[in-house]
């Protein structure tokens, strides 16, 4: 899930005029839904009210955002406002305002709290978050009719009904998707269902920033996917470590994957090609899981050229209740501000109910450790090789060995 808004340069025309210049991400997948004509319609209303103020957007895809925003920062252009994946190592940097310099204390008391807090570096705010989904299990109900079998609770459910729909054909009985495009994702996941509620853990990190990705819960967990699923011939015809997220998901909409962990914009990718779906929360180890993954992506304000009035008051406008929703419902997916998921939540309208299972996961989420420097880094390591602990012949312990100690060496030189 992606998108930045490139705030750049302050053009002045007189004294009170000002130019702020946003980079953004494009959440949609066509011309027709490009974020480009979110932006156009909300600056032109905003520009409506203040005369003295331009907004320039440019927006680019989750591709090339965070890099081209990564360029303008080190040749000495930022943007104003940036929103985009990742905010810790501007503020690390120092190159960031903090939010409380920006915000309204109306607008930054709205945003959900965990939200919030995962946008702190050294315990102040900096990551202002922007757009937010949650993951829920999807299940094709076709294949589940003929089956005749019901969504699973606990991870053994899961591996029966993956057992029945290989038995009927089906060609991705579960899909694993552990490929580089986003195994960081699919990761944290089936980590936090393997957490059980009684023994803690919250997938990548303890509850004090701590990497612990070679726990005994996650090289249960691993072990388990590689023994009682991949090694079963459950997971479909391509190596989880080769199955991306994108391909998963058109797999999915071609009613070939019987369940698979999904994002909001499944939804419409699978609706458009009419596939007959549902949704339930993720199985755990021996019951629902206790937490869902909740992903999140970043609005931020760089101090480099000043404006923080100005950029402030945009800001209070982008993250109005109405314009929270408008984009929200563009593209599908969760609101971060408390009023803005009251009135989905409250909402009868087949879009926003559509929402609603991934609204519920929301409040109980686990993010990313983005407040880290060190996560990109382990992100990335994380895609490579967490393929290969689930792979034949492969060693979930040894797997998760280095990728913690790569984790541990990433946190001790950002630190």
């Amino acid at each position: 899930m992606g998108m930045t808004l490139l705030l750049g340069g302050c053009g002045s025309t007189g004294s009170s005029d000002v130019t702020l210049r946003l980079v953004a991400a494009d959440y949609g997948d066509s011309a027709a839904n490009s974020s480009k004509k979110y932006w156009d319609s909300l600056v032109k209303a905003y520009e409506a009210k203040h005369s003295g103020v331009k907004v320039e957007v440019s927006v680019y895809s989750w591709n090339d955002v965070d890099a081209k925003v990564k360029e303008m920062v080190a040749a000495g252009h930022a943007p104003d406002l940036a929103q985009i994946g990742a905010y810790a190592d501007y503020a690390a940097a120092g190159k960031l305002y903090p939010a409380s310099d920006l915000l309204s204390i109306r607008t930054q008391a709205d945003f959900l709290s965990q939200l919030s807090d995962a946008g702190q570096w050294n315990h102040t705010q900096y990551g202002i978050p922007f757009a937010a989904s949650t993951r829920v299990l999807f299940y094709n109900k076709t294949l589940f009719a003929k089956a005749g079998i019901t969504p699973p609770t606990t991870w053994d459910q899961l591996a029966a009904d993956a057992k029945v729909l290989k038995d009927k054909g089906v060609k991705y009985p579960v899909a694993l998707p552990l490929g580089p495009e986003e195994a960081q994702a699919e990761t944290m996941q089936w980590m936090l269902s393997g957490a059980g509620a009684d023994t803690g853990g919250s997938g990548y990190t303890d509850d004090v920033g701590t990497y612990t990705i070679d726990s005994a819960q996650n090289v249960d967990t691993f072990t388990w996917l590689k023994d009682d699923l991949v090694g079963k011939g459950l997971t479909g015809p391509v190596a989880p470590g080769r199955l991306n997220r994108a391909d998963a998901f058109a797999a999915f909409a071609d009613g070939q994957v019987g369940m698979l962990n999904g994002h909001p914009t499944l939804i419409q990718q699978a609706e458009k090609k009419g596939v007959q779906f549902g949704t339930v929360p993720m199985p755990g180890r021996t019951g629902t899981a206790r937490a869902s993954m909740g992903v999140t992506d970043w609005m931020m304000a760089f101090k480099q050229n000043g404006h923080a009035d100005r950029i402030g008051d945009f800001l209070n406008f982008v993250y109005s209740e109405k314009n929270v929703l408008d984009f929200s419902r563009d593209y599908g997916l969760l609101p971060v501000t408390g009023s803005a998921s009251t009135a989905m939540s409250d909402s009868d309208a087949a879009s926003d109910k559509a929402l609603h299972p991934f609204l519920d996961q929301l409040p109980t989420s686990e993010l990313y450790p983005v407040g880290k420097t060190s996560w990109a880094a382990v992100a990335a390591a994380v895609k490579q090789n967490i393929g290969q602990a689930v792979a034949p012949g492969g060693s979930p312990s040894a797997v998760l060995t280095r990728l913690q100690a790569t984790a541990t060496a990433a946190d001790s030189s950002a630190s």
